[in-house]
């Protein structure tokens, strides 16, 4: 069985051999469903672990974020990647040079593994499409879209909080893994079926109006960043292996553009209601 998806405008298709359950339970993905479709930016295909490539595994790179674990490295000669939570293997992926194919064997929790293959596969298939999956959280106020950055545990779902209880006809678009895409008429984010432990899977797009880096303070201050200073703190939200060169021209391609076109602001803050209007008064004229 196979199903296709439309995120960001970029259709990827996910195929399962044998029982395709698996698909009956991903649910978040329901509002980006799309038809059939040749345009596709990858496809990815669950298999059984017997069917599983079974060349030598070498990992150059792992990730560690509350309990989750991303291991990358090399399969043979091509891309592999390993999901784990709590230390449990939830799935293994072996990928193309491209990232256009991927073939994925569920272990422990295949819900978890299948979701975080998808959005490994999605970041860099469209790295080089001026395309960026952000770690952030976003709200939308009269029409434009705006992306808090930082790392885990800085306040970004707090802040975002902040404004859906404090800032009036402010609405969640997505709370940890929007989509930012280069448009004809502009940079615009982008919900994504990636929302971390915030169930909020809208197939919604808006004009990405500013981008503010986080830091917790004593204080509720708010100023514009440099341009170099602006880059250097996108780098550290931005999913993609770096040290692949394709993948690593497209995101600075895209970086260098949006801190051209796109403000973007640091806050030092308290968990408030003032760092919410400081922040609104600023970002939101």
């Amino acid at each position: 069985m196979t199903r296709y998806y439309r995120v960001a405008g970029h259709c990827f298709s996910v195929s399962i051999e044998g029982d395709s359950s698996i698909l009956d339970e991903m649910a978040q993905y329901a509002p980006f469903a799309a038809e059939k479709a040749t345009d596709l930016a990858f496809q990815l295909t669950v298999t059984d672990a017997q069917s599983f490539p079974t060349e030598t595994v070498s990992i150059e790179m792992n990730q560690d974020d509350d309990g989750s674990q991303i291991y990358a490295g090399t399969c043979g000669s091509q891309p592999y990647f390993e999901f784990q939570l709590w230390g449990k293997r939830s799935a293994r992926m072996v990928t193309d040079s491209g990232y256009t194919r991927a073939v994925v064997t569920l272990e422990s929790n295949p819900l978890f593994g299948i979701n975080n293959a998808l959005m490994v596969m999605y970041a860099l298939s469209t790295a080089d499409k001026q395309t960026a999956l952000f770690h952030s959280s976003v709200v939308s106020l009269n029409g434009r879209g705006y992306m808090f950055l930082g790392v885990s545990g800085t306040g970004k779902s707090t802040h975002t909080g902040l404004w859906l209880k404090h800032i009036e006809g402010s609405q969640l678009v997505n709370d940890d893994n929007p989509v930012v895409k280069l448009t004809d008429d502009g940079f615009y984010v982008f919900g994504s079926p990636w929302s971390g432990k915030t169930p909020c899977y809208r197939n919604v797009s808006y004009p990405l109006g500013a981008l503010v880096q986080l830091k917790q303070a004593p204080h509720n201050v708010i100023r514009r960043m440099r341009p170099i200073e602006a880059y250097a703190s996108l780098m550290a939200s931005i999913s993609g292996k770096r040290w692949d060169s394709r993948v690593a021209e497209g995101l600075h391609e895209t970086e260098s553009l949006m801190v051209a076109n796109v403000p973007v602001w640091h806050l030092e803050c308290l968990p408030d209601a003032d760092a919410a209007h400081v922040c609104c008064e600023a970002i939101a004229k």
